[in-house]
């Protein structure tokens, strides 16, 4: 099943995606979180380019798994931006995703300032992956 995440930020939105055989993620590009929220032509030409079956938000937690504050927020534009695509809609658990990207960034050599326009999409693809491994351990048991 090939799948498209969002990591969704007041300013940015990440976007990932599967492989065709839904087995790998990866960082795609990076977007105005406006340009997606309005199904720019630039969003709608990577929906054009992947073809995905489901979309996959990130939900955001805090470290004792509650909502964060921004949740309400985050799923409601998440609810949004799928009924635009008419795609169904999963959240994946996204706590320390971009933590994480920011490791993986800096140990590539990156700066902080060459990194920021990267973290999202790499935080994106982080937690896509996680669902999809989850998925198919569900499918294996």
């Amino acid at each position: 099943m090939r799948a498209l995440a969002l990591d969704i930020g007041e300013v940015r939105i990440g976007v990932a995606a599967t492989d065709a055989s839904g087995t790998i993620a990866s960082p795609v590009k990076v977007l105005p979180a406006q340009e997606v929220l309005s199904m720019s032509r630039t969003f709608r030409m990577i929906l054009e380019d992947y073809e995905p079956e489901v979309l996959v938000c990130g939900r955001p937690k805090t470290l004792s798994g509650e909502d964060g504050p921004q949740a309400e927020k985050i799923m409601a534009q998440a609810r949004q931006i799928a009924s635009a695509c008419g795609l169904p809609l999963e959240f994946a658990d996204e706590r320390l995703s971009s933590q994480e990207a920011k490791r993986i960034l800096r140990a590539e050599g990156l700066s902080e300032k060459s990194m920021r326009g990267k973290v999202d999409m790499v935080a994106a693809s982080l937690f896509l992956q996680a669902w999809l491994d989850a998925h198919r351990e569900q499918a294996n048991q």
